[in-house]
């Protein structure tokens, strides 16, 4: 995907790649700043930055795909070779993973609930700016972001979650539509139209 490309355009395609199909090369330190500096370009009521996010890189990936592992075979010691090995690999699907950390809690005024959606919308625009930079990217949660045993693993506080692992790499497959909601099944008009 071209950085030029119009804004609507890319809308009318755009599409995950999934986790699976990336590969190297990701991001540099330089390009993934850039990306992190637009992807904090969103909606954020009483400016709190309800968010923070960690960068996988390198080696630091394997070592989170051995502790995914270690959890899940502590949690299920029946795991067959594959089921082991998709565990491994969690974190080395993509040359890049980025956590997003949504750390939304209780403000006089603004709704916890609008901190919440204010990290939904990191995780999106890091997709966005991910793909304008030329990279693929997906916005992946699975079992780890919801295990208490990993969270402090990776030193997510107890009041913190995790709304996204969104992983960025390259992909030489082309891209395939899914079927998206008729808006007939989801759109309710009120007023003229």
């Amino acid at each position: 995907m071209t950085s030029d490309i119009k804004l609507l355009d890319y809308l009318k395609v755009r599409r995950s790649t999934p986790a699976l199909q990336l590969a190297e090369p990701g991001p540099s330190k330089t390009e993934i700043e850039e990306i992190l500096r637009l992807a904090v370009r969103v909606p954020d009521h009483g400016k709190l930055a309800p968010w923070r996010f960690v960068v996988y890189r390198g080696e630091e990936r394997v070592r989170m795909g051995e502790t995914a592992l270690r959890i899940a075979l502590e949690k299920n010691p029946e795991l067959d070779l594959q089921q082991q090995e998709a565990e491994r690999t969690r974190f080395t699907r993509a040359p890049v993973v980025i956590a997003v950390i949504s750390t939304a809690k209780p403000h006089f005024k603004i709704p916890e609930w609008e901190q919440v959606m204010s990290a939904g919308a990191v995780c999106l625009n890091l997709i966005f700016a991910a793909n304008a930079s030329g990279f693929a990217a997906n916005w992946l949660t699975e079992w780890l972001a919801f295990d208490s045993a990993f969270l402090t693993e990776i030193e997510v506080g107890a009041e913190e979650k995790v709304a996204g692992f969104i992983h960025i790499g390259s992909t030489t497959f082309p891209p395939v539509e899914r079927p998206r909601p008729e808006l007939a099944d989801v759109v309710t008009w009120v007023g003229d139209v």
